[in-house]
């Protein structure tokens, strides 16, 4: 078996007489056939893979810019929602604040009417109380007036005769008679 570097010292010897054939050694024809296609690939595809990288590179590059002014987007946004939530939490503070002064203060104002309402519910009561009372005195003074008019009555009609009750009656008619001149 032959080896590389022999290969390559019998490529440069050619045999004579125009005869034509095949090199049956493979390592050294794919070696030829190897590096021919390197060279027209590199010389050819040099300009076509150098496109293709700078495309590439271009689009890469494109993709960092766009991700970058995203980011610096989002960042704006995020730093807006901040502060509009630093806005909220604030203004939610200011109606928890007012909401409990509110509170108490509708807390004192029920309170106070409740007083109020009861002073009055008692005042009412007093003079509920007060209502009763005379009119039960005066329910008693009228039945102590009632009793002692049937009593003084019943004494009169007890004392008084016939004759007694007839002087007694023109006694009144004539002091009425009397007043009767004298208002005339």
């Amino acid at each position: 078996m032959k080896t590389i570097t022999d290969s390559f010292v019998s490529f440069g010897h050619w045999p004579s007489a125009g005869s034509f054939g095949f090199n049956t050694d493979i390592l050294a024809t794919n070696l030829i056939n190897l590096s021919v296609v390197l060279g027209v690939l590199i010389f050819f595809g040099k300009g076509v893979l150098s496109d293709l990288l700078d495309n590439r590179k271009q689009r890469i590059l494109n993709t960092i810019r766009n991700s970058e002014e995203l980011r610096n987007g989002t960042i704006k946004q995020l730093e807006e929602a901040r502060a509009r939530l630093q806005k909220v939490e604030i203004e939610a503070d200011q109606f928890r604040v007012n909401g409990y002064s509110e509170i108490e203060r509708e807390k004192w104002n029920l309170i106070n009417s409740t007083y109020k309402t009861l002073d009055q519910l008692e005042n009412y009561k007093n003079e509920t109380i007060d209502f009763e009372q005379q009119r039960a005195i005066n329910k008693v003074r009228q039945r102590v007036f009632q009793q002692a008019l049937e009593g003084a009555l019943g004494t009169l009609n007890s004392c008084l005769t016939n004759e007694l009750h007839l002087r007694t009656i023109s006694a009144n008619i004539g002091m009425f008679g009397a007043m009767k001149e004298i208002t005339d």
